[in-house]
């Protein structure tokens, strides 16, 4: 994967995680143990320090960067949908970040929340655990369910085990020119849909 140093401080990534080939890694970014990084994510420690704690996850395009003497941190469990964008914030335990959502400069995300997709969460907003952020401006609508809770943390460890996954078997390779007889399936993974968790389906 494209990794660089700046001013000799080297990107760091712990043997347990995962970090696709065509992520970018730059200067002071951190991946913990457990870890995923998706398909060009693009993690820029070149000014403040990047932090990904055990069992988060970074997928594909995601934007991480911040200011000079300001980290950006994924806690433990955290989860940050395709395309987001954090910029020197906090995301802590549990919390997770929907798709295309933007949290800005100094913003923390509480324990067990969700940031909805496309949310825009302001500069300096404090978001309380287990709360439901959606909007442009992003504001608190409600508290999560347990139930929603619940949900969060089974999508999260699906990508702990899509890291232990690709880390086995994931490799670069020619496409066939037609389809085989007969032809595998990649694992199959039991993930409610929220609509369904919701129903109590």
């Amino acid at each position: 994967m494209p990794c660089y140093s700046i001013e000799g401080v080297i990107p760091v990534i712990d043997p347990s995680a995962y970090v696709h080939p065509s992520a970018v890694l730059i200067g002071d970014v951190i991946v913990g143990p457990d870890c995923y990084v998706g398909p060009c994510a693009c993690l820029r420690g070149d000014f403040g320090r990047i932090v990904l704690h055990r069992g988060a996850n970074v997928q594909d395009t995601c934007v991480i960067h911040g200011f000079p003497e300001q980290d950006t941190v994924v806690e433990e469990n955290g989860h940050i949908g395709h395309g987001a964008v954090l910029h020197s914030c906090v995301v802590r335990r549990d919390a997770l970040v929907g798709m295309n959502a933007v949290v800005m400069d100094e913003a923390e995300i509480g324990a067990a929340t969700i940031v909805a997709a496309c949310a825009f969460v302001p500069a300096g907003m404090k978001v309380p655990p287990k709360s439901l952020v959606a909007g442009m401006p992003a504001k608190v609508k409600r508290e999560l369910s347990d139930e929603e809770v619940a949900w969060k943390l089974e999508g999260t460890l699906t990508y702990q085990d899509l890291t232990r996954r690709s880390l086995a078997s994931l490799v670069e390779v020619a496409p066939l020119q037609a389809i085989e007889a007969d032809r595998p399936k990649v694992k199959s993974v039991e993930v409610k849909s929220l609509i369904e968790t919701k129903r109590g389906g």
